[in-house]
This record gives structure tokens, sequence and C-alpha cells, in this order.
């Protein structure tokens, strides 16, 4: 695919102004940029769903491409292996072989489509893309409330994808387990990086330091040629010498270096000093009905203080267990209990889109946080990019992005001892994901979240809350062993540890941590021994391009090739 000369509007903001941009076969292409750049609209331009105003995007006629729609009409009473063959024309066999790729068994191709859990749908979904072998696949936010275990599926579906990939999603850890390259929509352009999210990280830092050097260099110059033109300008003997000096002064120019993006600024204000404990939970029941629970005897206690991550795949009632907790949904039987007198601040899956269209930004902000005077609104809703102008701006024009960033900035104007999150990662970019996690990890509340981001749930959680088999037990891991549980298939169950098991000399639980760390380690040993080696390419390609911008007028052909060499080794 090739894009040449791309302009578009978008109301009065310009997204793209002659951008340029080939994506090649095999390439698998992760499409970053802050909220509102223009990544939905670049696909939807793709699929020819929205026109630009200039330039044009070629696809080669023969190419199959496709494209994971956000909503899709299912018909009632259609299985599985109706379904995959319906979408992808392929043969039951095919659809199956590919299913399996998703650990859909056999027996689930006869389930109707429609009784699987959010998760098992997209598994499917994207088997009936993927059995299709498109040349180009297009994924806008894929990973957006699935379970752990579906999106580890995925990244290794993906990986081993042999066709062109172009990847939105704000899901730092997807992004590295996935791509091979990382294309930046940035002050109107497009530029493609080699290498996946961290490589583009540590690029753009580096480009940016060198532009730096570079200038620092050429002001130094510059003041040196000046400082010559001005002594002996009036000087007939040197004339010719300060004109010809004056010339370079003209021609020597600095790079003009774009001004970075504003980011966010999440200050949550410490919670006040409580009793210990924050919520107890005795022989709990939640659901939609009596007699048909979704959860059911959950019991176990939390203490001020503990930032509780709840895991578990879709369908099995995460978010069923924090509405109850926040009061939105009436428990069914058993009881909970918060701490005397705790604050609990909600943000629900769907809060973005749930909120009122009518009235404007900071009539919201206003509705949500009352006692707030003007200038702290101001305040808190420029942390959270919003400007004075901002403000006036109905809530219906808002995009996700912006609602979900008008819905934590509510938050934070709150005192709260408690937050409970469900999903508060969608719709936002890296700066806020990340801003987002610093704060939570320094909040001294207690805060009770589920999100599929790995790095931000990694962040935050000191402990994990499983959802299994209808009811919520603690993991007596960390979450990073969750997941290298999940990732290898293997289960270390928490056994008898007491001194009868110790003399008859069973310790499965002791051994089965041993097993599990070394693992980890061997498996980290490898990773730094590959990133030793990224380093020290890196390093070299550091000092060619560092050579290349100090000899801005020398042809080096063996650098050059060296240089192309390097880009395609750190990959």
């Amino acid at each position: 695919m090739q894009i040449q000369d791309l302009s578009k509007t978008f109301g009065t903001r310009q997204l793209f102004s002659d951008a340029c941009v080939t994506i090649a076969q095999g390439q698998r292409v992760g499409l970053i940029g802050s909220n509102g750049s223009g990544k939905t609209t670049l696909l939807r331009m793709i699929l020819k769903q929205e026109d630009a105003d200039q330039g044009k995007i070629t696809i080669f006629p023969d190419m199959r491409l496709g494209y994971l729609e956000q909503h899709e009409e299912f018909p009632a009473n259609e299985t599985v292996s109706d379904y995959l063959v319906r979408v992808s024309g392929c043969e039951p066999w095919e659809c199956a072989k590919m299913a399996g790729s998703f650990e859909i068994k056999n027996e689930k191709l006869d389930t109707e489509f429609l009784n699987l859990s959010g998760g098992y749908q997209m598994r499917v979904r994207m088997a009936g893309i993927l059995v299709q072998k498109p040349d180009l696949l297009l994924l806008d936010e894929p990973t957006n409330y699935l379970d752990l275990q579906t999106v580890l599926l995925l990244e290794q579906v993906l990986k081993s994808y042999r066709g062109a990939l172009l990847l939105v999603s704000h899901d730092r850890e997807f992004l590295k387990n996935v791509c091979t390259h990382t294309l930046e929509i940035e002050h109107e352009k497009l530029t493609l990086f080699p290498g996946d999210i961290e490589a583009y990280f540590a690029e753009k830092e580096l480009r940016l330091e060198m532009e730096r050097r570079y200038n620092k260099k050429v002001q130094a110059q510059r003041r040196h040629l000046q400082d010559f033109v001005d002594r002996f300008r009036a000087k007939a003997s040197k004339a010719t010498q300060a004109q010809s000096r004056l010339k370079q002064l003209e021609k020597l120019k600095g790079i003009e270096i774009a001004h970075s993006a504003r980011t966010v600024r999440i200050n949550l204000p410490n919670a006040p000093q409580r009793n210990s404990w924050a919520l107890e939970c005795k022989s709990l029941e939640v659901g939609y009905k009596v007699g048909s629970p979704v959860l059911r005897n959950v019991c176990f206690e939390l203490n001020r203080g503990d930032h509780v991550a709840v895991v578990g795949e879709n369908g099995q009632g995460k978010s069923t267990l924090l509405k109850t907790l926040a009061g939105s949904l009436e428990k069914l039987s058993g009881d909970y209990k918060w701490g005397h007198n705790l604050s609990i601040a909600y943000y629900a899956q769907h809060v973005p889109q749930m909120m009122p269209t009518y009235g404007t930004a900071g009539d919201y902000l206003k509705s949500v946080a009352e006692r707030a005077l003007p200038e702290e609104l101001l305040k808190m809703a420029g942390n959270f990019l919003f400007s004075k102008d901002d403000l006036q701006k109905p809530i219906e024009v808002l995009s996700g992005g912006e609602r979900a960033r008008l819905c934590l900035a509510g938050i934070c104007l709150g005192k709260f001892d408690v937050l409970i999150l469900d999903e508060p990662t969608n719709h936002l970019d890296f700066d806020t994901v990340e801003a987002l996690a610093e704060a939570l990890a320094d909040y001294s509340g207690t805060v009770i979240f589920v999100s599929h981001s790995r790095t931000f749930v990694s962040q935050i959680a000191s402990k994990v809350l499983v959802i299994k088999n209808s009811t919520a037990k603690f993991y007596p891991y960390t979450y990073d062993i969750y997941v290298y549980e999940l990732k290898t298939h293997e289960t270390f169950e928490q056994t008898d540890t007491s001194d009868t098991a110790i003399v008859e000399g069973e310790l499965p639980y002791v051994r089965s941590k041993i097993d599990i760390y070394q693992d980890m380690k061997k498996e980290k040993n490898l990773q730094n021994k590959l990133e030793n080696l990224s380093a020290k390419l890196t390093k070299e390609k550091n000092k060619l391009l560092k050579w290349f911008m100090e000899n801005t007028t020398t042809v080096d052909v063996e650098k050059t090739k060296r240089l192309k060499e390097l880009d395609a080794e750190i990959l």
C-alpha cells in the first residue's frame, strides 16, 4: 500500500498535509498518535469509507483487504461454524482449522454465536477474517474489552501472520509483541519507524537529542561567523572575506524542531487517613437475576491502600462485581461492607459513551464537582488538555478519548478514599495512560480496577483478584506470574504447606514457585541478551547518524550501506 501527498481536514482541524508512506508486504505496522490525530480517519480512507481532500491511497488491485468491523450484525440462531463459512466463503474444515488457532474447540463450533462471551466472539471474528488470508489486515483497537487470554492468543496469531498489518492500539505491550514497524501521525505528517513501539520511543528521543546538538553546534558556528563579519566588514583588506562569511552565515541553518504536543498531568489528591480496612465481602452473590448469580460465595477483605486488579475471562463477572461494589447494581444475597465514611468514585466501562449529550464539557465538570472553584476547574481541565475554549464545546462533538479524559478530570476534582475503575485506559493515548498509571501507583487510597493493558496493570496492582468458576479468589503470586501462567498454559495451585506436609516431603507449591521463577529468569536473560545486542547495534547506528549530521554535504557510499544494514539488523 502506498500513500502519496495525502491531505485531510476534519471540521476546522487539519489532520494530514502532504503525508506520504509505503507499507510493504510482511510489515506489521503499529499506527500511533494522540487522541484526535486521525488514526481511525486514515483507516476509513484506506477502506474508501471516507474521501481524502487531496492525494491518493494506492492498493494493488489483486490485494485482499481484511478489516474488523467495530459493529457487526449477527443473525439469530447462527452457529460459530455457520458464521465462519458465511463471512469467509471458505470450506468448513478450513474454518475449523483457523478456529483452532484461537483455541476454539470443535464442540464450540456448533454453539450459537450470540451465546458466546465477548472474548470468544472476538476470537471467532478474527478467525473469520484470517481464514480468508488477506494481504492487508486493518485492525482498530482490537484489544479493547478483551480478556487477557484472548489478547495473548491474538498476539501469537498475528506474529505468524505473513501479510501486511496496520494496527491501531494503545496497548503498549501488545504493540511491542506484534509489530515490526511503527507509523506515527504527528504534526499532520506520517513517519514510518523501523522496530516496535519501544524502538520508536528510543529513536524519537535520539533524533530529538541529535537535533538539539546539531542546532547548538550551528548556533556556535553562526556566532563565530557573525563575530568575524562584525569585526572586519568595515576593513577594506578583509571586506571580501567578510562578505564570504556573510554568505556562509545566510546558508547556515539549524533544524526546526517541532514542538511536542502538550502532555496530560494527573495529580490525584491523597486519600484522607481512615481505618486500616476498606472492604469486607461475606458470602456475596452478584448478578442480574435472583436464582441465577454471575458470582457466588465471594469472600475477601481489602485493606486501605490496596491496589487490586480484577482479572479473568470475558463474561465471568468482572464488571458485574465492580458495579455491585460501586452501588450501581443491587447484590443478590450475602453482604459487602465498606469502611466507615469512605467516599467512592466509580468509572464505568462505557461511561464515556454514556455521558449526557446535552451541555458543554465545562457544564459536565461543574455538575460532578459542584464545590470546586472556577479556577480549580480551569486548572484541572488544563491538566487534561482542555483549554478554556474547549470547555465551551458540546459534549456530543467530543471524541471517545476526549470524553474519557473529561470523566477522569471530574474524578480528580474530588477527594475520594476509593477508586473503582472499569477499563479506564480504553480510548486514551499513550501519554494519558502513562500519566494515569503513575498517578494511581502513587495514590494512597484503595483502587479496584479492571484493565486489558498489561503494562498498566503491572505498574499499579499490589494484589490480583481472579474471577473464575463463578467466584472470586486472590491469586497468591504477582500479576507478572499470572500472565506467565496464561502464556505457558501452566497452572500453579497453592497447596498445603503445613508442618505435616513438610515432614511428608510434599512441597508442590514451593517447587512450582521456584520453577516458575527460574523459567521467567531464563526468558528474561534471553530478552536481556537480545536487548544488549540491539543496544550495541543502535550505538553504532547513532555514531553513523551523528557523522551524517556533521557532514551534510559529503557522500559516503559505505557508510550509507552500513546504515541500511543496521536498520535491518536492529529489527
